[in-house]
């Protein structure tokens, strides 16, 4: 019960990484808002996790669904102590003049932007209330990046800096800002980070490339932001945590 009592907000959390942040959220304790534009999906994930998880169908990139998935929230809970921006896109791995400016104008939205939107609704409650923890999903890909996606490689070392600028200048409201730095994961966006068809061989290939020897899972995502959450971390702020099995040495 290391978030008990607290109320968060994950994004993105119908598949992937957020449904298993959201699970593990609240198994430890704390009321869950689940955002997403796969509704469904949302609705689907807070059915299996219970009473103490709540859908909102909504897209990360309009201001309006993000205020009202803040605002559900901190009807849920009372106030909102965690926020986890973890919805993410990719454009398909290849090369960078072949991205169209639609595929660029949505992951830029979808990655960056939706930070911008969630960080204009939600500190100043938590300016009021006096604090909290704000969690964004950035990527090993802004450490060091892979051949054929080079603009999503960019918004992710946005999210990377974005998070560290955040931290410092929100610090004196003792709000706390971190990323989680995944390697590539067992995700829906797998094979578009490959780039080549989701075969055993083509795995290997990918997973060559890490040291331990394996992609990275919801469940190592979900354990790194339930640290990061909690109050065992109440004096780290402005992290970048590589979870990456030692992808970025």
């Amino acid at each position: 019960m290391r978030l008990e009592g607290k109320t968060a907000l994950v994004t993105g959390g119908a598949s992937g990484f957020g449904a298993e942040i959201a699970a593990v959220f609240a198994r430890e304790g704390a009321k869950v808002v689940i955002l997403d534009l796969n509704g469904e999906g949302a609705k689907a994930v807070a059915g299996k996790i219970g009473g103490a998880a709540q859908a909102v169908a909504g897209d990360v990139t309009r201001a309006g669904d993000v205020a009202g998935a803040v605002a559900a929230a901190t009807a849920l809970g009372g106030r909102l102590d965690i926020v986890v921006n973890n919805a993410g896109w990719t454009h398909r791995n290849k090369p960078m003049l072949d991205v169209t400016e639609e595929e660029f104008d949505r992951v830029y939205a979808i990655n960056v932007k939706s930070i911008f939107h969630m960080s204009r609704a939600v500190v100043p409650l938590m300016r009021k209330a006096g604090g909290g923890v704000i969690i964004n999903i950035g990527s090993t890909a802004g450490i060091r990046p892979r051949p054929g996606l080079t603009w999503y490689n960019s918004t992710k070392g946005a999210v990377n800096l974005l998070s560290r600028s955040m931290a410092v200048e929100l610090a004196p409201d003792r709000i706390r800002v971190n990323c989680i730095a995944p390697v590539i994961g067992e995700t829906g966006l797998l094979e578009a980070f490959m780039g080549v068809p989701d075969t055993p061989e083509n795995r290997a290939k990918f997973m060559a490339t890490i040291p331990l020897g394996r992609f990275s899972t919801p469940k190592d995502i979900a354990s790194a932001c339930l640290y990061l959450a909690s109050d065992e971390a109440a004096f780290i702020t402005g992290v970048v945590l590589e979870v990456d099995g030692g992808r970025t040495v």
